[in-house]
């Protein structure tokens, strides 16, 4: 049986990630399974998990009890951000969330954004089957998710309902046992990865696609530009998904 992770030891786990560390460099290091570390990571889609009570932009139970003192004084919801240096709109938008200012208590509105924010939520490709449906569809032409959801804005302008972001369906592709997307439709993103690779991964060359020991074109020799030698030539090939090709040659007269 796997031995679960500490606080500690996620938090490392995390570090190193966002540091752009391999997976199996982790595991060396830690001494533990490549593939516990890797579960781990593929479970949280790749994403340090945020606390609830993490974000600043959230109201204390102390923030509610000055709005609730505030309001039973009679203030104004523009006194009451002031003193406590929050906008107006934001102690507007919590009181009429929890009854308006007959019926507002600290208490009970810190009960109420504690139960809105409890995770995990049933997530809305799981709970809408038309959009579900339609998303997939998409996904099966290899649209990408960003793709899906400007166009899904732009076919059903006045349906709030069939309305999702881009990062919604890749957490639904990505995270497993939400349930809300076929598993097998992470082959359709053009990255082809069921797991998000770390930015830091992609920076600072290391990873795929940097080129060791690169000549500038203006340091080529003067017979190159008489294009005698098929080599000479500047070409690329590009590879598909159903195994076809794509061969250019290109002949360049400006940059």
């Amino acid at each position: 049986m796997t031995r679960r992770f500490s606080e500690a030891e996620r938090a490392e786990i995390w570090d190193a990630l966002e540091r752009g560390e391999a997976v199996r460099g982790i595991a060396r290091r830690m001494g533990r399974a490549h593939g516990s570390i890797r579960t781990f990571v593929v479970d949280n889609a790749g994403r340090r998990p945020r606390r609830p009570d993490s974000s600043g932009l959230r109201l204390s139970l102390a923030e509610r009890e000055e709005i609730s003192r505030g309001v039973a004084g009679g203030l104004s919801f523009r006194a009451i951000g002031a003193g406590m240096g929050r906008a107006p709109s934001t102690v507007c938008r919590e009181v009429a969330a929890n009854g308006g200012r007959r019926a507002y208590r600290a208490l009970s509105a810190e009960r109420a954004a504690r139960r809105r924010a409890r995770r995990p939520k049933v997530a809305k490709l799981a709970g809408c089957r038309r959009l579900r449906v339609v998303v997939e569809a998409q996904l099966a032409k290899y649209w990408s998710p960003r793709e899906i959801s400007a166009w899904l804005a732009r076919a059903y302008p006045d349906d709030v309902e069939m309305r999702v972001s881009h990062e919604t369906i890749s957490m639904s592709l990505f995270v497993q046992g939400r349930g809300a997307l076929r598993q097998e439709l992470h082959s359709c993103l053009r990255s082809g990865r069921a797991l998000r690779r770390p930015k830091a991964r992609t920076k600072g060359g290391f990873g795929q696609g940097q080129i060791t020991d690169k000549v500038m074109i203006s340091e080529r020799p003067a017979e190159v530009a008489d294009r005698a030698v098929p080599g000479h030539w500047e070409g690329d090939l590009i590879y598909g998904r159903r195994m076809t090709c794509i061969g250019t040659l290109v002949e360049r007269s400006t940059r």
